[in-house]
């Protein structure tokens, strides 16, 4: 469990570097003029993806098993007022494949733009850049809003440190 929101925000910067490098790995596929290889591409790194930001914040669905009852329940009470569909679950092609398809005006404009010469595949592969960051960066935002919830639940139940206790 996430300790401080020090820790918190270290783990939102390390998952924001891990969006940015997926992001550019989806955008150098997206310029390659063969069908299918950019959305097969966006779909194994998102299976790679979502499960690592999970893991950092502490919200697989084995960590949230872990918890005690109180615990799980707050966490999966979050989870439910985030509105989040990746945190907390089994990442799975059928879920990230619909997660894609939400975001279909990028799979139909980077489809047809890879096939104008040269200027198509650079604006197939910024498109490809900012869906995947997007996708990826609104997870992250999602999975802290869950982490800060709990961390501060917990602090709220732990209490205020106790003092040091003056002689008499």
């Amino acid at each position: 469990m996430i300790e401080s929101r020090e820790e918190l925000e270290a783990i939102r910067k390390t998952c924001h570097s891990m969006v940015t490098r997926s992001s550019s790995l989806s955008a150098g596929t997206a310029i390659i003029p063969i069908p299918g290889v950019d959305i097969g591409s966006d779909v194994a790194i998102l299976l790679r993806l979502i499960p690592k930001i999970n893991d950092k914040f502490g919200l697989t669905p084995e960590q949230i098993e872990d918890l005690d009852t109180e615990s799980k329940v707050m966490v999966m009470t979050a989870i439910s007022n985030v509105g989040s569909k990746m945190a907390g679950k089994y990442i799975t092609k059928k879920l990230v494949v619909s997660l894609l398809q939400k975001m279909g005006v990028k799979l139909a404009a980077t489809g047809v733009a890879k096939y104008v010469p040269f200027v198509g595949s650079a604006v197939a592969g910024g498109i490809s850049f900012t869906a995947m960051k997007y996708m990826g960066n609104s997870h992250i935002e999602d999975c802290y809003k869950i982490a800060l919830a709990a961390l501060e639940n917990n602090q709220t139940n732990l209490g205020p440190a106790p003092g040091p206790v003056e002689p008499e």
